[in-house]
């Protein structure tokens, strides 16, 4: 089979890491079947398209709403390096998955607004399908209405016109949507069981999601959901794009 291609940005080696075996688990690979990329390290450098089954996003500090004066020169060649390559992606239709940031890079790239209006503390957050939801094979297997684990700063304000609206939430309307017939971006996470929120809480309670001294009470929210639908995401991505 032909590998999928993780692009990473968290500096952080041990969130990295587990966000890292989080795909390997919940997508059904094996190591040598996700090759990772971690950008905020080195540069991308040339990605052959063809030499993959398709790419997929993790999340990460980075913020594309953040006023570019503020934005690192890491950050602003992670942001050129990723425009760059979904040029490529969004001209072959090439399969794509992007998780959290995801919804920046897709989103932003087709020219959705993204802003800070619809943010959302670390947690849970019960998540809608829309009726173009229900059809779409990435979604087979998941019920109407679940469960998922979110922790954004910035999201979908309102999405571009060649985008479809496929999954929503009370406190965010752009949980999910899909361009063309195989790029799918989520703002939740379809990698993240409890025990990969806790480890990212505790890691990123500096960072300005939630009060610091309130990561306990964030955990304790966490805990008190089961969160198992949206890993069936994943598998369809990755069951549905496979080549040999």
């Amino acid at each position: 089979m032909k590998p999928f291609l993780l692009l990473a940005t968290r500096a952080e080696d041990e969130a990295a890491d587990a966000e890292y075996q989080a795909f390997l688990n919940y997508g059904g690979l094996a190591p040598e079947q996700l090759h990772r990329v971690r950008l905020e390290s080195a540069p991308l450098g040339e990605v052959t398209l063809d030499d993959y089954s398709g790419i997929i996003t993790g999340g990460g500090p980075f913020n594309f709403s953040d006023p570019p004066l503020l934005k690192t020169p890491v950050q602003r060649r992670v942001e050129s390096e990723i425009f760059a390559l979904l040029d490529q992606v969004v001209e072959r239709d090439f399969p794509f998955f992007g998780a959290c940031y995801g919804v920046g890079t897709l989103g932003a790239h087709r020219g959705a607004e993204i802003d800070r209006t619809f943010g959302e503390s670390p947690g849970p957050v019960a998540v809608e399908l829309q009726p173009a939801g229900a059809d779409d094979p990435l979604l087979a297997g998941v019920p109407d209405s679940f469960v998922a684990y979110v922790g954004h700063k910035e999201a979908v304000r309102k999405l571009s016109d060649d985008a479809v609206l496929l999954a929503s939430s009370a406190g965010c309307p752009v949980q999910m949507f899909r361009v063309k017939k195989n790029m799918y971006a989520t703002q939740f996470h379809p990698e993240l069981d409890f025990a990969g929120i806790e480890l990212r809480i505790e890691v990123y309670k500096e960072y300005g999601y939630f009060p610091a001294h309130e990561a306990a009470i964030v955990t304790e929210r966490a805990r008190v959901v089961q969160v198992t639908h949206p890993m069936r995401i994943l598998r369809n991505f990755v069951e549905r794009y496979a080549q040999d």
